[in-house]
């Protein structure tokens, strides 16, 4: 055994994500949306994690690759209500059904379809 300190998860519990992380995300997940419209899957998926490829998916409605990554909208939008508000934010808004999250990716999803042409909202 070792005589290590067990690891303490608490300062990620208290871990606040602010407007510019929100912002960064938002503007990754266009970025890589925009790809993948552009591209195809084939050149991301054993480059992005399958939470990454999942958060891509959900915002092209893309129910073919969420099946094939057995993800659901609940986890796509559990996952990232974590990366949105933190651990305490997260819960609340699990617990709230997960409205905020569903909000941010709509307004994200409004924000890709204006800098995609040809695309559906």
């Amino acid at each position: 055994m070792s005589d290590a300190e067990p690891i303490s998860w608490d300062h990620l519990k208290t871990r606040r994500p602010g407007d510019a992380e929100r912002a960064a995300l938002r503007a990754t997940l266009i970025d890589r949306a925009l790809a993948v419209r552009q591209n195809g899957w084939d050149d991301y998926r054993t480059v992005w994690t399958t939470g990454e490829q999942a958060g891509v998916a959900y915002l092209l409605q893309d129910t073919a690759v969420l099946e094939e990554l057995e993800e659901h909208e609940g986890s796509v939008l559990t996952r990232f209500a974590g990366e949105l508000y933190g651990f305490n934010g997260a819960r609340k808004d699990i617990e709230s059904g997960l409205v905020g999250t569903q909000e941010w990716f709509a307004t994200t999803r409004k924000e890709l379809n204006t800098r995609s042409p040809g695309s559906t909202d």
